[in-house]
C-alpha cells in the first residue's frame, strides 16, 4: 500500500475475520514509500498482532515491486495477495487459498475475477480493452488480470522472470511454466478512503511494451528436458 493510512486498520481486521482459525498465517504489509501515516498506523497494530509484519520501500517502486518484496519475505508455501485500498474483499482469500491447495501441485495460481466492479465507467472501459487485447495476444484464458486478489505457490512465483508490470501477466507466465490456473469470482467494492495511485496515460505505452515482452517470452519457451541421475 502507498498512502493508505485510513485503510490500514479496517483491512487488517477483515483479513483476521477471514483467516483466523483456518490456517496458521502471517500478514505482510508492503509500505511502498508512503508519505502519510501509513507506517505509524501499521507499527501501532504490530504491537497487538504478532503475525503482522511491515516491509518498507524507501521510495515507491510500484505494485509489482511491492508484491515481489512481500513474496520473497513470506514464510508460507502459499501466498495470497490483495490491494491495500479496501476494494479487494478479504472474505474471498479463503476460496483462493483453498483452490491452490485442492490443485495438489497442479494449480500454480488462483486468480480472482471481479464482478460488479465499482470503478468509473472510463476505468472499466479501459480495463475491458486492455484485457481483450492481452487475451487475444497471449491466449491466457483470463478475463481480468488486474484484480489484486490472487493466491499462488510461492516457489512458482519466484521462478518467474521479474519485470515491472509482472502482476498483470501472472496467468500467462504461470501457464508458461506448465501449471494450471484456477479462477474464483470475487465481488468488487468501492475503496474505503483515499484516492487511486494509478492513471491511464502514464502506463498505456508501458503496458504495450510489457505485452510485447511477455509474448516474446512465451514464444521462446522450450520444454524442460527430462532429467535423470546416472549412478556410477
Amino acid at each position: 500500500m502507498r498512502n493508505e493510512a485510513d485503510n490500514v486498520a479496517p483491512l487488517i481486521a477483515e483479513i483476521g475475520a477471514a483467516l483466523d482459525g483456518r490456517w496458521a498465517y502471517e500478514i505482510i504489509y508492503v509500505n511502498d514509500g508512503s508519505t502519510d501515516a501509513t507506517g505509524e498506523r501499521l507499527a501501532a497494530i504490530m504491537k497487538e498482532r504478532s503475525n503482522l509484519r511491515q516491509l518498507r520501500h524507501a521510495r515507491s517502486g510500484g505494485q509489482s515491486a511491492a508484491v515481489r518484496s512481500g513474496v520473497r519475505a513470506a514464510r508460507g508455501e502459499i501466498v495470497a495477495t490483495l490491494d491495500g485500498d479496501g476494494q479487494n474483499n478479504p472474505a474471498f482469500l479463503a476460496d483462493l487459498i483453498a483452490a491452490v491447495e485442492k490443485g495438489a501441485g497442479r494449480v500454480g495460481l488462483a486468480a480472482g475475477q471481479r464482478i460488479g466492479r465499482k470503478d468509473t465507467g472510463f476505468k472499466k472501459f479501459q480495463s475491458r480493452v486492455a484485457n481483450g487485447v492481452r487475451n487475444a495476444i497471449l491466449k491466457d484464458g483470463t478475463r481480468d488480470t488486474g484484480c489484486g486478489l490472487k493466491a499462488f505457490r510461492r516457489d512458482v512465483f519466484l521462478m518467474l522472470p521479474y519485470f515491472d508490470g509482472l502482476h498483470r501477466f501472472l496467468p500467462a507466465l504461470v501457464r508458461r511454466e506448465g501449471y494450471d490456473i484456477a479462477y474464483v469470482d470475487v465481488i468488487d467494492r468501492p475503496r474505503h478512503s483515499g484516492v487511486s495511485n494509478y492513471g491511464f496515460f502514464d502506463r498505456l505505452w508501458i503496458g504495450i511494451m510489457d505485452l510485447a515482452g511477455v509474448w516474446w517470452l512465451i514464444r521462446r519457451k522450450k520444454p524442460t528436458p527430462e532429467v535423470t541421475e546416472v549412478n556410477a
